[in-house]
């Protein structure tokens, strides 16, 4: 299956985002670092009436720093039903990213790039890279299992994207216990931590059918999946390093990335 159809993206839209990206620039009086889509086309389960969900990273004029009053450091723009666009500021997105705030990190992780300014860009995600706790974001992704888990899976019919909003972090969970560093965002990579041939099979049956049906779509529950997910669930928790970085080091990344894109 060729990248377009695992993540598919319109030309069409992706002119439109950056042409809403521009119109927030000269609004707003900002610069737009980094944007991409973070929803379920950039997981790689898109259905066919899927949104887009934009979300990217911009940089205040200096003198927004410097108010008496706490501003706003979110930009929101849900425009329609087919595309929501929101941003957050990049002293908020770094204090996100020295905690090691996993939805930041996916963010940084997406296959579909609206806009990318390079040198700022790498160095974010080296930034990323150095901050990463896996403590944190496998508390983060178990939790975020457990709450979908207890809300969209107990009855008997089951939406089909309410599978993945569990599967997709519980295999996350995975691949930190694994070892394998930062999870990646797109779901395929995610299933690499899976040798179950029937569990495979299963899930790429509900892709299928995910893939080619609207996005309330519902189905029989699957038995083989809930049984993968209860024993997930309750895994043993493994030990994990924490990570201990010097923050001056995202001090001087902001100093210097405002100075040189505001």
């Amino acid at each position: 299956m060729d990248n377009y159809e695992t993540h598919p993206l319109a030309p069409e839209m992706r002119a439109r985002v950056l042409q809403e990206l521009e119109r927030i620039e000269r609004e707003r009086n900002v610069s737009v670092l980094y944007a991409c889509e973070s929803g379920s086309r950039a997981w790689g389960f898109a259905s066919t009436d899927s949104d887009y969900d934009v979300r990217f990273v911009y940089v205040e004029k200096p003198e927004w720093f410097v108010q008496v009053d706490t501003p706003r450091d979110v930009i929101e723009r849900p425009l329609d039903d087919e595309l929501d666009v929101s941003g957050w500021e990049l002293r908020k997105t770094l204090g996100l990213l020295r905690k090691s705030n996993p939805t930041l990190l996916e963010w940084l992780d997406s296959p579909l790039v609206y806009r990318s300014e390079t040198a700022a860009t790498l160095q974010l995600r080296e930034l990323a890279e150095a901050f990463y706790s896996p403590p944190a974001a496998r508390n983060h992704y178990l939790s975020m299992a457990r709450k979908n888990f207890r809300g969209y899976l107990q009855g008997e019919s089951v939406r089909f994207k309410k599978y993945f909003y569990v599967l997709r972090p519980l295999l996350a969970v995975r691949w930190i216990d694994q070892g394998r560093g930062r999870p990646p965002m797109t779901f395929a990579d995610l299933l690499s931590t899976v040798d179950d041939p029937a569990l495979l099979d299963e899930v790429a049956e509900l892709l299928v059918l995910k893939r080619n049906a609207d996005e309330s779509a519902y189905g029989p529950r699957r038995h083989a999946l809930h049984q993968f997910i209860a024993t997930e669930l309750e895994r043993a928790v493994p030990k994990l390093p924490r990570t201990q970085e010097d923050s001056r080091l995202l001090d001087q990344y902001l100093r210097d990335t405002v100075k040189r894109y505001a």
